[in-house]
């Protein structure tokens, strides 16, 4: 019944905001709440939701002032001049644009963190997504399938609880391993430039000479004008004029950021403190680097002496605070509420009865080949629960059964690690919840877009193990 509930949870919760039924902090609190009921944890549900959202905390604060901290440095100027030189490097081509995206996420992606690659890939190309009525969803699904293909770094996350759950060495899970990421990046940049040319096709309907009534369509409904909260409000359409558009699609300089985040005239820019900004940046992300001190307090340090020096005033940093508390309240809210959906599955013991189920299903002949089906189950079951869930409580089960077949633990350990494309975009994943929010995307149209794509780069990575030797198949 456990096995029955749990399934039926994540399935119903998946629908609902693929659907647009519920927004995604709705049904992560009403879905748990009526399923952990049926499961029969009455007056105790409170108790599991409660630790669960303890242990979530940390990422909460984590994620409200990154978020602060990064929006300031966007109000203040800190980013306009990289926003310049990509703009100046790619051009104005739709296709490009998508391209370097992939290309600036993965580079970030190598330190490891999914926070720090979605700060600093948002920031860097959403104004630019925004000026040229790009579609924010396709920022989202190229950085997403970036970051999640290069989760499998040594220093990652799941190669390091891989590696500990089974006793290997990360170096021995990931070496072997790198014909299968070079796949998975190449068709990771397939996708993005096929992306991009969808982006090329549909900005071409743009009626730029003044012929008829068409214009650019607003990013992430493709039907009209839309606002994103980091603008404090500010259209992301152009200029209601054909040649103001045409003016604006062809000139990579301020007059084309005027109707942006990036306009050069907001109040908000701070020119003459900009090396100020940068030292305070870059020793922020140094700090989250080298992971001396804990996460949040380090945003938290970094965004109380950005608010200090470049407004001094309480009014300025009172009204600073409060233009991106719609991003915060998104994101933070979501986290939160992810920790309803945690806590049933782990207080009611659904992620452990669905585990068990699974591995006892798994027949006794398909034994030999346990090192391909663990690639293939890490694709789902990464997704319905944790890292830890799986790494820790379903791999060493199935490296034990694999273990009488003549399948090594490390085989069965690179096995595991394919299915990280798709674990990231999970919404147990504070890191993607930071994403679409600073992007102003909904989850369910950034997983409608990513899903299938993340699914094939998994496939594409396990079978190109297999074919290299990697990963035993019979």
């Amino acid at each position: 019944m456990l096995v029955i509930l749990g399934f039926a949870m994540i399935l119903t919760f998946m629908v609902l905001i693929m659907t647009k039924r519920l927004t995604p902090m709705v049904a992560l609190i009403i879905v748990p709440t009526v399923f952990g009921l049926f499961a029969g944890a009455g007056l105790g549900l409170g108790d599991m939701v409660i630790e669960a959202i303890g242990s979530l905390a940390p990422t909460a604060a984590l994620l409200m002032f990154a978020i602060m901290y990064f929006g300031i440095m966007i109000d203040v100027g800190l980013f306009d001049p990289l926003v310049r030189f990509i703009v100046r490097a790619l051009g104005n081509d739709p296709a490009k644009i998508v391209v370097g995206t992939a290309l600036l996420a993965g580079a970030v992606s190598l330190d490891g963190d999914g926070s720090t690659t979605f700060i600093v890939t948002t920031a860097a190309m959403l104004p630019i997504y925004l000026r040229l009525g790009m579609n924010p969803v396709v920022l989202t699904c190229v950085a997403g399938l970036a970051n999640g293909t290069l989760n499998i770094v040594p220093w990652g996350g799941p190669t390091v609880r891989a590696a500990s759950a089974l006793g290997v060495s990360p170096t021995d899970i990931f070496v072997p391993m790198l014909p299968s990421l070079a796949a998975g990046l190449v068709l990771v940049f397939a996708f993005a430039w096929f992306l991009g040319l969808g982006e090329r096709k549909r900005l071409a309907g743009v009626d730029l000479l003044g012929d008829g009534a068409s214009g650019v369509a607003a990013p992430g409904s493709g039907s009209g004008p839309a606002d994103h909260p980091l603008t404090g409000g500010m259209s992301t359409t152009f200029s209601t004029s054909a040649r103001g558009r045409l003016a604006t699609l062809v000139r990579p300089d301020d007059t084309a950021m005027a109707d942006t985040m990036l306009d050069p005239e907001r109040d908000t820019l701070r020119p003459r403190l900009i090396w100020v900004n940068l030292v305070l940046t870059v020793a922020v992300m140094t700090l989250l680097v080298l992971d001396l001190v804990p996460l949040p307090y380090v945003f938290m340090v970094g965004t109380a002496i950005a608010l200090l020096v470049n407004f001094p005033r309480l009014a300025q940093q009172s009204k600073e605070i409060v233009a991106h508390a719609p991003s915060i309240v998104g994101v933070v809210s979501m986290v939160l509420a992810a920790g309803v959906l945690i806590g049933v599955l782990n207080g009611t013991g659904m992620v452990t009865a669905m585990a068990d189920w699974i591995v006892d299903i798994i027949p006794t002949e398909l034994g030999p080949f346990l090192a391909v089906i663990t690639g293939v189950l890490s694709i789902p079951m990464t997704f319905f629960m944790s890292n830890d869930a799986f790494y820790f409580g379903i791999l060493p089960v199935l490296a034990e059964s694999a273990s009488t077949f003549g399948i090594e633990p490390v085989e069965m350990a690179r096995a595991s690690i394919t299915g990280q494309p798709v674990h990231l975009q999970s919404p147990l994943v504070p890191a993607i919840l930071l994403l679409v929010s600073l992007a102003s995307v909904n989850l369910g149209d950034h997983h409608k877009k990513v899903l299938w794509r993340a699914a094939i780069v998994s496939l594409v990575m396990l079978v190109v193990g297999v074919l290299v030797g990697t990963i035993p198949f019979g």
